[in-house]
Order: C-alpha cells, then sequence, then structure tokens
C-alpha cells in the first residue's frame, strides 16, 4: 500500500462539553489549540454520544457499533442476547486500533481506555495506558502511574495523583503535581514521541485519549487560577420538576455528593472546570506543533471529540448518562487540509460510531459498520442521516432510556414512570420547555421511529407488543459513590477514623516528627 494514505491522529477528551471551545462560541474560555483544529477543517455542530457514559461511547467508538449491538449501556457490560455471538470483537468486529493494523498501519494508543477488563487487547501495536483510578493491580499495570513512581517518587505517597474523588468529586482542587507532571502531559510526551518515529515507513494511526475535564476538577498551578467564578454565567435552570423528570439526576447528585453545591459554588467549580480544558488544551497544543512538525502535515488526518459531556450544574443535574445536550453534545473537529476546506462548520447528526468510518475510509477501505461514512457524505456522495438514536441503561430495565434526535426535535422516552420529553431544538436550545403534550402529531412520529430503532437484536427487551416497555415510576434508594486508591487497600471511609492509622507508614510518620 503507498504512503501517500494520511497519518490518522484520533484525540479524545473525557466529559468534555460541546460548548467549551472559544473558536465555537465561548467568549468565557481560553482554548488557542483547539481553536486552531477548528480553523484546520471543520466543525461539527451536531455531534453526539448516542450512549453518553464512560465506557459505553468507547466501545462504540471502538467497535463503530451502536449500544443495542454492543451491549454496553453503561460503564457495566450487559450479557449478549440469544442472537448476539458472545465474544465483542466476534459481534461488532475486530476493534479500531486492530482494524487499522490489518490495514496497513503503525498502531499505537495513549492514555485513558477504560476498558473492561481494564487490561483488555484493543489491538494497538504499541499501548500507553494513563487510567484515572487504580485497581489491583493496576498501579503497576498503568504505564503513568508506573512511571510517576519511578521516575519522580516524591510523590509516590499520593493515593490519587488525578484529585481526590468521592465526596470530593465536585469540589474544587489543586493539582498535587506540577503541571509537566500530570496525566495530561505525560500523555502528550508519549504522542510526541509515537508522532516523531521515522524507523517505520508506514504511516501511523494514533489514538490518544486524555483524561481530562472530567472531575476531580484538579487542574494545576496556574490553570486553577485562570478563571474567576464571578465573571462565569450561571447554570441553565428549567422548572425542578421537569428537570427531574429524569430520576438518575436526583439519584446522581446525591450519588456524587453534589448537594452540597449551592450557586455560587457551580459557578467555582465550572471555573476549575475550564481550568482542566485549558490545561489539556496547552498539552494538545504541543502535539499539534508535533504534526506541524512532520514533512508533510496537509496529510495528517486529525479527529477531535470528546466520549461525551457533562451537565455541570444545568438542569439541576451534574455528571451525564442523560439526553440534555450539555451530557450527550460532543465537540467534533475533523481536519485534513490536503483533502478537506479548512474553516467550516457541518450541521449533520453525527454519532461516534461514525469515527470507525472515519479512520478506516481514510486508509482507503472504509468499514461504516453501524455508523455511516463521514467522508463520503462531505463529498455530497451520501446523504445525511434523517435522524439519530441514543439508548441508556440495558433495554427492558427500569432505568431504560431511549433518545430520538432529528435537525429540530429531541424526543426522550425514560421507562421509569412512562415519563417523556419533546424539545424544539431551534426555537428552546436550553431544553426549558417540555412540548410533550402540546406537539402530539411529532411525539407520536418520533416514538414510532423509537419503537422501531428496539426491533433489532440487543434492543428488543424495550418493547412490549407495540409499544416501549413502561414502569410504574419508583424512586431508586440514595446511594453514595465511593472511589478511593484501591492498588493501596483503601476501599472506603473507616468505620472509625482510628482505622485509617492501622495502614499509615509508621516510618513516614516518625520522619515527619
Amino acid at each position: 500500500m503507498p504512503h501517500d494514505r494520511p497519518d490518522i491522529l484520533f484525540i479524545m477528551t473525557d466529559q468534555q462539553r460541546f460548548d467549551t471551545i472559544a473558536a465555537l462560541g465561548n467568549s468565557h474560555i481560553y482554548t488557542p489549540n483547539m481553536d486552531r483544529l477548528v480553523r484546520r477543517g471543520i466543525s461539527f455542530s451536531n455531534a453526539y454520544a448516542t450512549c453518553p457514559v464512560c465506557v459505553a461511547a468507547r466501545y462504540t467508538i471502538r467497535t463503530g457499533c451502536e449500544p443495542a449491538t454492543t451491549r454496553v449501556f453503561t460503564n457495566a457490560r450487559a450479557n449478549a442476547v440469544a442472537d448476539q455471538a458472545v465474544e465483542m470483537e466476534k459481534r461488532c468486529g475486530p476493534y479500531l486500533g486492530r482494524t487499522m493494523s490489518r490495514l496497513g498501519y503503525r498502531t499505537f494508543g495513549v492514555g485513558k481506555f477504560h476498558t473492561n477488563p481494564w487490561n483488555e487487547d484493543l489491538g494497538f501495536e504499541t499501548l500507553w495506558r494513563c487510567e484515572e483510578t487504580y485497581h489491583p493491580p493496576n498501579r503497576e499495570g498503568d504505564d503513568y502511574g508506573s512511571w510517576l513512581a519511578r521516575e519522580h517518587p516524591e510523590f509516590d505517597f499520593l493515593e490519587q495523583p488525578m484529585g481526590e474523588r468521592s465526596e470530593m468529586f465536585y469540589l474544587p482542587q489543586r493539582s498535587p503535581l506540577p503541571a509537566n507532571l500530570g496525566g495530561e502531559w505525560w500523555t502528550a510526551d508519549r504522542t510526541i514521541e509515537e508522532i516523531a518515529k521515522s524507523n517505520d515507513s508506514r504511516p501511523f494511526f494514533g489514538f490518544v485519549s486524555f483524561i481530562g475535564p472530567h472531575p476531580p476538577l484538579a487542574p494545576p498551578i496556574p490553570f486553577n487560577r485562570m478563571y474567576n467564578p464571578d465573571r462565569l454565567p450561571e447554570p441553565v435552570l428549567g422548572k425542578i420538576e421537569e428537570d427531574e423528570l429524569d430520576e438518575e439526576i436526583p439519584f446522581m447528585r446525591h450519588a456524587i455528593w453534589a448537594e452540597a453545591i449551592n450557586p455560587a459554588l457551580a459557578k467555582i467549580v465550572k471555573a476549575r472546570y475550564y481550568g482542566e480544558v485549558t490545561y489539556l488544551d496547552y498539552c494538545l497544543g504541543r502535539i499539534l506543533d508535533a504534526v506541524e512538525a512532520r514533512p508533510n502535515p496537509e496529510n495528517v488526518l486529525i479527529c477531535f471529540f470528546a466520549d461525551h459531556g457533562d451537565l455541570l450544574g444545568d438542569h439541576h443535574g451534574w455528571q451525564k448518562q442523560n439526553f440534555f445536550e450539555a451530557a450527550c453534545r460532543v465537540p467534533l473537529l475533523l481536519s485534513w487540509p490536503g483533502v478537506l476546506p479548512a474553516g467550516t462548520d457541518q450541521t449533520q447528526l453525527i454519532s461516534l460510531a461514525d469515527l470507525f468510518a472515519i479512520a478506516t475510509g481514510a486508509a482507503g477501505e472504509c468499514h461504516a459498520r453501524e455508523g455511516i461514512d463521514v467522508l463520503k457524505m462531505l463529498r455530497g456522495e451520501l446523504a445525511a442521516r434523517q435522524h439519530l438514536v441514543g439508548m441508556v441503561e440495558v433495554p427492558g430495565s427500569q432505568d431504560f432510556k431511549i433518545m430520538v434526535l432529528t435537525e429540530e426535535w429531541k424526543y426522550i422516552f425514560m421507562a421509569n414512570g412512562g415519563r417523556e420529553q419533546l424539545f424544539n431544538r431551534k426555537n428552546d436550545p436550553n431544553e426549558l420547555s417540555n412540548r410533550v403534550g402540546s406537539s402530539t402529531a411529532m411525539r407520536d412520529d418520533l416514538y414510532a421511529l423509537a419503537v422501531k430503532a428496539c426491533r433489532v437484536p440487543g434492543a428488543t427487551d424495550a418493547l412490549e407488543g407495540q409499544n416501549l416497555r413502561a414502569f410504574p415510576f419508583r424512586q431508586r434508594p440514595p446511594v453514595r459513590i465511593y472511589q478511593f486508591d484501591r492498588s493501596r487497600g483503601v476501599l472506603g471511609f473507616p468505620d472509625k477514623p482510628q482505622d485509617s492509622l492501622k495502614t499509615f507508614d509508621r516510618v513516614t510518620l516518625r520522619s515527619l516528627e
């Protein structure tokens, strides 16, 4: 295969909202390198995570298949159904990294991959992991964690170098590490090394996955103090009874301790979130500089995107796992200067499943799977999709939700109580006016599309006859999410405060006295 095929670099951020890029309209944030990518190519303003949860979104990306096929609707895998192969790659086809290797590319992955199991083979020839949490024996298996312990043992005492989690998840923090030792910086370093390799005649396919701006929100100095909270906008709030039609919102607000966040603190949290975005933007700039230093940078395809967003206080909620815009709509920037126009905007409905076809299509052998061939669409050889369907939670379960999206409308059905939302995307971009009772014809049309979308292997349990299955509404008992450094045997808060000292290093304690 000739080497005039492009080098391809996929760059993913974690939990980055669609509205966090200065060049796309956010006047409050500083993102000069994302702005560079906007100028370099195409911005897709209607790109969506069809299952806006970390693990689920990543399996959509690496398989090119939607959740009904991957059977990943949350951060856990569901079992395959009777008509499906048990193994993921037998059901969906080889993962993206493995597919690109078979197409003649030198493949590497760097950063967070959030696989299940944690050390799953993703098919990359070279893989550098920088995961956000440590689970036994993940500290040794995590390349960044082991690098930090080996090269900078003065920081090895840190249990959570990315910031404290659990009750601190959405409380503003500062990184315990200097900027040049953080996971984002390390990820950029490894990526630059891989881009610079010249001992291989093959083009490269790189998949770079940053851990930010996923909470905890702990940007390093000086990114922790870049944004004055008083200058940032208030969260977008609807009527609380409408915002909480999705029971996930109050449930998750309690689970991650966010009921402690008042309006003033919400703006402080947003300031730290923006600081995280700007930190990773700075690291992104170092990668873009490495691309520009190559002999033929105009033949490097770069695709920048996020796995999902974050409510960040909008609609009285935090986290994702719902179908409000802030959670499921993502930034998606695509540039290939030798082929695609620069500085343009596209409004077609795009799914994360489409990324598979972008990579393989640019490589010369498009595998669209359950996505569409975006490059072919951009050439005017393929019609844009008319609607997009998203699913969260296992079909047939009480917490199942389905979204149908068109250019003008968004319909959401929640099995828990059979609750529904309908928003006019053009007239009500903040999703404050539920039109399900006043636009019944549109509701019926989109409901029919939702039913049709469930008539595929992996989703039929969401149906009851000709209708979507609904359950009497129930509110889940409140629980807390505890995330500690399990690699050090820390599983949660102790029953008695003094129990924390049982594993404390007495030698370290004496050295401090």
